[in-house]
């Protein structure tokens, strides 16, 4: 299944960013009201400056003390971010996001604009989806 047809099953093409400059406690709290596990850093909301994840802050959290709750999110932030394209599959992102141990990665137009992103549950559950429908109708050609 394509990136693009795992998008529209999702419904929500929201992509929730924050800018660079946000305080990671803002972000933290932007995370928890929309339980979401990562957010995207972009200065104007399309283009990508990096991701920060729920794991990102605990990590830092765990390193720095409370303390890191008062600087940027551009401090903390992974800067290199995997994209994907709508035209790539659920297999390859499965495995891309396996393989990096990160559980979110935006999805990229052929304009360079993120169109959406999706997180590892998103892309297991479509992915599980084919699965079950594929079981189902090899059972049924077997039976008859």
């Amino acid at each position: 299944m394509k990136v693009s047809v795992i998008l529209q099953k999702k419904g929500s093409a929201e992509i929730v960013t924050v800018r660079p400059g946000t305080a990671i406690s803002e972000a933290v709290q932007e995370l928890s009201r929309r339980r979401i596990g990562a957010l995207v850093v972009s200065p104007d909301g399309a283009g990508i400056a990096g991701i920060i994840s729920e794991r990102d802050i605990v990590r830092r959290l765990g390193e720095e003390g409370p303390g890191v709750l008062g600087r940027p999110v551009s401090a903390i932030m992974t800067e290199t971010v995997e994209t994907c394209t709508p035209e790539d599959t659920a297999y390859t992102l499965l495995d891309r996001m396996t393989r990096g141990r990160f559980r979110h990665m935006p999805v990229v137009g052929t304009d360079g604009r993120m169109v959406g992103i999706l997180s590892i549950g998103d892309v297991v559950k479509v992915r599980l989806e084919e699965i079950e429908s594929e079981n189902a109708a090899m059972a049924e050609m077997l039976s008859g």
